[in-house]
């Protein structure tokens, strides 16, 4: 879920490693022995090391011959206190072990990470084995059920966010989304890092009623644009919920239709059931004062839900959110492998005028979608609100210094930590990874 935090002051243009905040690998490694529940703690980690680009040849070295030769006799704790020490490189683990070992040394790897933001154990109930709870589906996430499909679970980051190291869980197919995620969180890391802030905070959705004439309809719309009237019908949507705040009703005429698009804050559920059944109370609110009402389809698609819409783009459904970040001319060459000039050309030509070219909508990105799913896949997202939550426009710019400064404006992110897949004990797990 995106931070709420307001943007905090801008770090220095390069953070050296040596004046990042590190953690002895034997803290690191040290198992948390209170139930109570974590602290959180401001630590911010030095950007990751990048794995191996296709397209620079000198990035595929052999393994150091500093690697002991009996690393396979190892324990598994001691392989992941050389990977923290930076003698193994976490990209050689498969290839230096095998690759189920692998990924149980890089759980143990994470977790220290983790461990040092007041987030140890969170990948505990993140599965690496064939498992899954049927009972945890029953009557919340699908039926019918004949099995599940696994789907890998890759780490990005650290990224420096709003002054805090956050790892990044994202579940994909997908080969290189991953290793290029995480490049961008190394590069902002070693710039500013990011800041973002979030605009609005409101979940939709939008009734359609029907009304005997045109002339009706209009009555209607025109009753509720009236503050005490809308003041009545919030507090028939806030009877039906103890978090719900219904923030403003906006009605649209088309002919006999009505479509009143209810914006609701939902608190930290994505809040499609809590707007749902606070719209019935709603429309039946209005049915007192207008009998001659009826209710056609309780999401009349000015909502709008898991299709593109410039409603969405405009007015923003769910989060609405912007980010910055700044990054030093020589780490866009050193680690996005291009300069200043040429990716901020790139920007304009690909992600703007070739977007508008194509008559997308919201589409004015390189592929948002990506990141967008994956994460939603990893945390218990509906991963069909991708379709909105991907709306996004990248916007870059070189500083009067010859650095790259880049923005996404995002006005529709739909995203929970409480309710339907955010339950489940992986996707859980991937949620407190994040913090």
């Amino acid at each position: 879920q995106p931070s709420q935090q307001q943007p905090s002051q801008q770090q220095p243009s390069q953070q050296q490693p040596s004046q990042q905040t590190q953690v002895a690998p034997s803290r690191q490694l040290k198992k948390a022995e209170s139930s109570d529940p974590p602290v959180k703690v401001v630590n911010i980690h030095p950007p990751a090391s990048s794995t191996p680009v296709c397209t620079d040849p000198t990035s595929f070295k052999k393994p150091s011959s500093k690697i002991p030769s009996n690393l396979k006799e190892l324990s598994n704790t001691e392989i992941a206190s050389l990977v923290l020490q930076d003698k193994i490189k976490d990209h050689q683990l498969e290839k230096l072990l095998d690759a189920h070992r692998a990924v149980e040394v890089r759980r143990l790897k994470f977790d220290a990470k983790l461990d040092s933001l007041g987030c140890g154990g969170a990948l505990a109930e993140l599965p690496h084995k064939h498992d899954l709870d049927y009972k945890r589906v029953l009557g919340a996430n699908c039926e019918i059920v004949v099995g599940y499909i696994p789907i890998p679970v890759g780490m990005a980051g650290p990224i420096t966010l709003n002054g805090e190291s956050v790892y990044i869980p994202m579940a994909t197919t997908e080969g290189c989304l991953v290793a290029s995620t995480n490049r961008g969180c190394k590069a902002i890391s070693q710039g500013s890092g990011a800041s973002s802030t979030i605009l609005k905070d409101g979940i939709t959705r939008a009734p359609c009623l029907r009304l005997p004439s045109a002339r009706e309809a209009a009555e209607v719309a025109l009753w509720i644009g009236k503050t005490d009237n809308f003041l009545s019908l919030k507090e028939a949507f806030e009877s039906t919920t103890s978090f719900g705040k219904l923030l403003d009703a906006t009605p649209t005429v088309a002919g006999k239709n009505v479509y009143i698009r209810l914006r609701c804050f939902s608190g930290d559920a994505m809040g499609m059931n809590m707007i749902s059944k606070g719209s019935l109370a709603v429309i039946e609110s209005l049915r007192q004062i207008f009998p001659q009402l009826s209710l056609l389809a309780l999401s009349g698609n000015m909502c709008t839900d898991k299709k593109a819409a410039a409603m969405n783009w405009i007015e923003g459904r769910g989060k609405s959110v912007v980010i910055e970040a700044t990054i030093p001319q020589d780490i866009v060459r050193s680690t996005l492998k291009t300069s200043v000039r040429a990716i901020a050309e790139a920007n304009v030509n690909k992600n703007l005028i070739g977007s508008a070219m194509a008559g997308t909508v919201g589409g004015f990105n390189a592929h948002a979608a990506n990141n967008v799913t994956a994460v939603f896949l990893a945390t218990g997202q509906d991963p069909a609100q991708n379709v909105e939550s991907s709306n996004c426009i990248t916007l870059m710019e070189e500083t009067p210094d010859g650095d790259l400064w880049i923005s996404c404006t995002m006005p529709s992110i739909e995203v929970g930590t409480v309710g339907g897949g955010t339950g489940l004990p992986a996707q859980s797990a991937c949620l407190k990874a994040i913090g």
